[in-house]
């Protein structure tokens, strides 16, 4: 099921309303990632406002997500002695049958009784698994029919409506806006294929002669995910031990094989009979029977194939991302009348870490820089649409003071970046003209310059020569290396005053145009571009970015790297292929290893006033990060070390100073993000003399190994070539030539009629005869199947984005080679490879469609 926007409080109030001092804590799952710590941050707030207890589940991936169903969820079940409750899954298990993975029905069952255990879903990743969107409903007594659930208890076709009242149990998807916009074709189709009765395999290949290639994945076939029960026996036969080929398949199975019909009703013929109506063409009653149910069941058949095709392309259309959840959660807050000035600022930083970690409209990837400035646009229109709502937040809940008024206008509009509190007590939030530096607060405005990823793959500062060009603009800036080597907070106030209008001036001429957001006019409210700063009073002046790359430093890096260390026994344990202690293929101590980074994560973001010191503490860890993400790239970049491939371009990590912290996908995701954005400025730069492809020149994808000699495996990173933002001119484009092939469309379908009309009179003339003219039957079954694949283009086509589809081709290859492989974490472009196998896996993947 999935709860509309617009009744985004509906759930907590009923939740609110039906708690009591006896009932059981809200679980709460959370991924390790900044924008889902942040939105727990701001659902717990919610929790402990109203004294409703709860408890926080970190997740790795998603052996821990198993783990925790069959630990956590499972016990909460009635059927299992539990009372019910509350699961609610931050930045976890969007993709994937939840029903399953959390063991919360068996599939033995006919029905599927949830125990009254209530799942609420955040997720950004896309594509949704639609079990989850428009299934999951509960069960009342013995109730057997799911197209009758769907439609009943306050659920239409999957849509929670006013009257849903919760208790019962469920999957609910909290949706951001896309489902109702966008899913409708899919909504439409996943209900009917829940209509229809079954169709043996047998009678439709007899039936028709297109039937799909066996081996090809069924939207309409149940999937097992995770459990490793399914494919048994052709993991024995592969060359791989049995324990590594069932969790490569297991693994391979989330993405393209999400169920579009998850749970198979019995067969009903009374439904039966329902399902299909003739049209007007259909044979006359003159007919003889078994030819009108033969084609009455062709027609069936055909319908089938068109729904589960509309599942299968959106499954196989690649990753992306929508709204990130801290600013869905907040939203929830907001409805409930709980916001405040703590809850805005972490939906702000969950907001801007998003782009730090490359999750755009187009999946992990590099995205479109915003030629206005400021920060890149990870959803183009819609990205900067709910970051000028965050802005208008900011200006509600944090009023200028009337005395200090005049001051604060005059450094808004001179684009002075704040360093400092207004007073002992300020803990405001401010908009801030921040440039794409990194850490510019913390460090020298040289460093931050030199680390970051916008300035340096324009200037191209692992050479030489680009580092004579960034001394070269700092030269015309007026701004001597004595001073720009000072830490920023230390330099003259003179030149920070001057630092934005000058950089205005001079960055255009090395290609910089974006480098800080363009003069607001007057005195409006709406600063595009801008950034968010928030104060602690004296203690501390962080910007959003700031916040969002120190807390992933945390989590890629690890406290245990502090200077004060951790306890060594909580430091990672080296993990094996071959670790005969976990036979199901994840190892335990994934997440154990993990729980520091979560915990020193969270309590930086704490609400209390202890949050800066914490963060200033872990500063050394974001500098570390980039310091090596600079030294590496330079490395791989200097040294030629990157090949282009048939699809994608490679780099492999495996020696070097700082080799082993790129065993992180976290960090290894961030160094790819660095080279891809050199590499695509490069291609550009190239395309401005020689023609080049539009592929080649909107970015070549790029995959970049990271080799963790403790456990002999790679960690692979896939990013994608671009995309992010919208490509409005291309937009209109497609929707004239969308237009004109309409049209023709529309001209071809009048055609098709009047021969329609023509072969129904002539069949008339042949009904005497008790035979059907196969061949004119067979035409008008391939006219049909020719005008339903020139249906209209989804919408999403529009955004015209190349979408990241490593996900697939890593289970393609997985499918097709005897590579083991273990693919285990929520991002679908990571996976991790044994290093022996990681030649022949490169090669097949070379002949993959790795974005689309």
């Amino acid at each position: 099921m999935y709860l509309p926007r617009q009744l985004i409080s509906h759930l907590y109030l009923q939740l609110l309303r039906s708690h009591h001092p006896l009932s059981p804590p809200v679980l709460i799952l959370v991924a390790l990632e900044p924008d889902a710590l942040c939105a727990c941050r701001i659902f717990t707030a919610l929790l402990k406002r109203d004294y409703i207890p709860h408890k926080i589940q970190p997740v790795a991936g998603y052996g821990d997500l198993a783990r925790a169903g069959e630990e956590l969820v499972k016990p909460m079940q009635t059927k299992n002695g539990g009372a019910g409750g509350v699961v609610v899954c931050l930045g976890v298990g969007g993709l994937v049958d939840l029903t399953e993975i959390l063991a919360l029905s068996d599939p033995e069952d006919e029905v599927e009784d949830l125990g009254e255990v209530e799942v609420w879903v955040f997720d950004a990743r896309r594509p949704w698994n639609l079990s989850n969107v428009f299934g999951g409903q509960p069960v009342v007594g013995q109730e057997v029919d799911v197209r009758a659930r769907m439609n009943t208890r306050g659920v239409d076709k999957g849509c929670i409506t006013p009257s849903y009242a919760s208790g019962n149990g469920g999957i609910v998807v909290y949706d951001d806006g896309d489902i109702e916009e966008e899913l409708g074709k899919e909504r439409e189709a996943y209900s009917a294929l829940l209509d229809m009765p079954e169709v043996d395999d047998d009678e439709e290949g007899d039936l028709g002669s297109d039937s799909e290639d066996n081996d090809q994945p069924r939207p309409g076939k149940k999937r097992k995910s995770w459990s490793g029960r399914e494919d048994e026996d052709e993991s024995d036969e592969d060359d791989g031990p049995p324990r590594q080929r069932r969790r490569s398949n297991s693994g391979s199975s989330f993405l393209i094989s999400s169920p579009s019909r998850p749970r198979q009703r019995p067969h009903d013929s009374s439904n039966s009979s329902r399902s299909v109506t003739p049209t007007s063409d259909s044979p006359s009653p003159a007919e003889p029977k078994q030819s009108s149910a033969r084609s009455l069941k062709r027609r069936l058949i055909r319908m089938k194939r068109k729904h589960e095709s509309i599942l299968h392309t959106y499954y196989s259309a690649g990753t992306s991302y929508s709204e990130p959840i801290s600013s869905l959660v907040y939203s929830l807050a907001s409805e409930l009348g709980r916001e405040d000035n703590d809850l805005l600022w972490l939906a702000i930083v969950g907001v801007s870490s998003l782009e730090l970690s490359g999750r755009t409209m187009s999946g992990v990837g590099i995205s479109n820089s915003s030629e206005s400035g400021g920060l890149a646009g990870w959803g183009g229109e819609r990205g900067e649409h709910i970051r000028q709502i965050l802005r208008d937040e900011v200006h509600r809940l944090n009023p200028p003071d009337p005395y200090e008024r005049d001051r604060d206008l005059r450094g808004e509009i001179n684009g002075v970046i704040p360093t400092t509190a207004r007073s002992p007590t300020d803990k405001s939030i401010r908009l801030s003209p921040e440039p794409r530096f990194i850490l510019v607060r913390h460090w020298s405005l040289y460093e931050s310059m030199l680390h970051s990823p916008y300035l340096s793959s324009r200037l191209h500062v692992w050479t030489e020569t680009g580092k004579k060009r960034l001394h070269k603009l700092l030269a015309k800036m007026g701004i001597s290396l004595s001073q720009c080597h000072q830490n920023y907070t230390h330099m003259d106030m003179e030149l920070k005053r001057v630092l934005r209008q000058r950089l205005l001036k001079y960055a255009p001429m090395y290609g910089l145009d974006g480098l800080v957001p363009q003069e607001a006019p007057g005195h409006a409210t709406s600063r595009e571009g801008w950034g968010f700063v928030r104060c602690w009073g004296w203690k501390a002046c962080l910007s959003a970015t700031d916040v969002g790359v120190i807390v992933g430093a945390i989590l890629e890096v690890g406290p245990e790297e502090l200077a004060a260390g951790w306890d060594t026994r909580r430091l990672p344990r080296p993990r094996k292929f071959n670790d005969d202690a976990n036979v199901d293929g994840s190892t335990e101590s994934d997440l154990s290893s993990l729980l520091p980074r979560f915990w020193s994560a969270y309590d930086a973001l704490s609400l209390t006033s202890e949050s800066p010191t914490l963060l200033l503490e872990a500063l050394p860890l974001a500098q570390h990060l980039h310091r090596a993400i600079l030294q590496t790239g330079t490395s791989l970049l200097s040294k030629h070390q990157i090949r282009h491939l048939r699809a994608f371009r490679i780099a492999v990590v495996k020696d070097g100073p700082d080799a082993k912290l790129f065993t992180n996908p976290g960090a290894l995701t961030k160094l790819a993000l660095w080279i891809a954005e050199a590499i695509r400025v490069q291609e550009r730069e190239r395309s401005d003399t020689v023609k080049v492809g539009k592929k080649r020149a909107a970015g070549t994808p790029l995959v970049i190994a990271g080799l963790d000699e403790d456990r002999d495996l790679y960690v692979i990173v896939g990013t994608g070539g671009g995309g992010g933002v919208v490509d409005f001119s291309a937009m209109h484009k497609r929707q004239e030539e969308r237009r004109k092939k309409k049209e023709a469309k529309d001209k071809k379908q009048r055609e098709r009629s009047e021969r329609r009309a023509k072969r129904a009179t002539e069949r008339l003339e042949r009904s005497e005869t008790g035979e059907e003219d196969e061949e004119e039957s067979e035409e008008e079954s391939s006219s049909e199947s020719e005008s339903e694949s020139e249906d209209e283009q989804d919408p999403r086509a529009d955004r015209h984005l190349l979408r990241n589809r490593f996900g697939i081709a890593f289970q393609e290859v997985v499918q097709e080679t005897n590579a083991r492989v273990r693919i285990d974490s929520f991002e679908h472009c990571v996976v991790e490879v044994q290093k022996e196998d990681l030649g022949g896996f490169l090669e097949a993947l070379s002949f993959r469609s790795v974005v689309g």
